[in-house]
């Protein structure tokens, strides 16, 4: 495998970051996770839109114009003659020092790796995911927006923690006031009585690029969409329940809380919107080669 750090080529092994870069003291940076499929980066120009807003939010300079970014990307893939898989792009503060100024760190590293990824076995897609709620909470957004991919991920990493200690596949997360925000990686989607709905933003969840083409895959179905207030309750009595995200993709909810999900497997809806996806994925992107 090559990685590429900040305009370089590195083997797996030689591929390395100072000790005192800011991504690694203080989780000061920002990433997005990329799939590409049948030598096509699927919607890159929406993540690479992310990436610098991210950036922007938490005044981060990045070293490369969005079209040097792009071709940064497409490059790693190619050099690596990979043809499906997945990207981590990543931006750090750079190199500083032991403080926590980022005045002090000269300047940002851009750091892409490509490889292929499974997040879950072939057969989750059919028998679906378990869930149990978590008690670490998404961030609110008057501490750091839950809206930046940043590279601090620790809530997120022990409200998994709890989901698995739990017995579940993956844990749902709960804003400040209650309202369901997200999983630890993936936004959710219900369906109930003929809709789909999923939480505002507003509620903390990440403003989530498969979350968006499902959304727009929904409007194509002519069924009705709507952004609310979730409460768990909302998820209990739901028909069928799913998860979105870029690694996942979409995946069905079987069980959640100890209380199954409509009849315990994929739905009509979910099992739609998962070919429809399928489909869209495989035909359409920026070609890499």
């Amino acid at each position: 495998m090559q990685v590429y750090i900040d305009g370089d080529f590195f083997p797996e092994g030689e591929a390395k970051i100072s000790v005192f870069d800011h991504g690694l003291l203080y989780g000061d940076g920002i990433f997005e996770g990329i799939r590409f499929y049948n030598d096509r980066v699927f919607r890159l120009e929406n993540h690479i839109d992310r990436l610098y807003d991210s950036a922007k939010a938490i005044l981060l300079t990045i070293p490369l114009t969005r079209e040097e970014m792009t071709r940064a990307v497409i490059d790693t893939i190619a050099k690596n003659d990979l043809h499906d898989g997945y990207v981590r792009l990543i931006v750090t503060r750079g190199a500083g020092t032991l403080g926590i100024s980022p005045y002090r760190c000269e300047k940002a590293s851009v750091i892409v790796i490509a490889s292929t990824i499974t997040l879950y076995p072939a057969d989750t897609y059919e028998k679906g995911l378990i869930l149990a709620t978590c008690s670490t909470r998404r961030p609110r957004h008057d501490t750091l927006s839950p809206a930046v991919k940043s590279l601090n991920y620790l809530s997120n990493i022990m409200a998994k923690v709890e989901a698995m200690a739990a017995g579940a596949e993956e844990g749902v997360m709960l804003n400040a006031e209650g309202y369901v925000a997200e999983c630890t990686g993936d936004n959710i989607f219900i369906v109930k009585d003929g809709t789909v709905f999923t939480p505002t933003v507003a509620s903390g969840s990440l403003y989530g690029i498969t979350r968006q083409v499902v959304m727009e895959l929904v409007e194509k179905t002519g069924l009705p969409l709507k952004e609310i207030e979730m409460t768990r309750y909302d998820l209990y009595t739901a028909d069928e329940l799913f998860l979105t995200g870029t690694a996942a993709e979409v995946v069905p909810v079987s069980e959640y809380d100890k209380r199954k999900i409509g009849d315990g497997k994929a739905g009509p809806v979910t099992k739609r919107l998962m070919a429809d996806f399928r489909s869209l994925v495989e035909t359409t992107g920026a070609p890499i080669y």
